[in-house]
């Protein structure tokens, strides 16, 4: 299936889209701070977490579905052109993802992931459960 709009387009689409502040992660900022939780953000840490907890050792990562390719997810769908390109940087995201989540756990970090089409209220009470180690 080819494009609906020309290179150029997509390009400038595709560079517009945001790494920090995004609405995934503000509703989680949003909820985390109304649980009484405190973090920190862009701390420079490996993989620049999106919310740290240093009270709690830990950090939180919040990924979009299409970008970090959530398992199962309908929203990780791979782009129909340029497949090739499209597989290659999924796989470069993924493998850099496993990284920054290795390099903190051997900082002594414990690492949370909440994916984007996970955000329910009880997805983020357990999250916020989860941060205060109370699992």
């Amino acid at each position: 299936m080819t494009d609906i709009v020309d290179k150029e387009t997509r390009s400038r689409m595709m560079s517009s889209i945001r790494g920090k502040n995004t609405k995934p992660e503000l509703a989680v900022r949003s909820y985390l701070h109304r649980a009484g939780l405190r973090f920190r953000l862009h701390v420079r840490l490996p993989g620049k977490p999106d919310l740290v907890f240093p009270k709690y050792r830990t950090v939180v990562f919040v990924h979009g579905c299409f970008w970090h390719r959530h398992k199962s997810c309908r929203f990780a769908t791979t782009p129909a052109s340029n497949t090739v390109f499209w597989q290659k940087k999924f796989d470069a995201n993924v493998s850099r993802d496993a990284a920054a989540k290795k390099a903190l756990r051997k900082l002594g970090w414990r690492v949370r992931i909440i994916w984007a089409c996970q955000l329910t209220p009880k997805k983020l009470e357990s999250l916020a459960t989860r941060i205060r180690g109370e699992h």
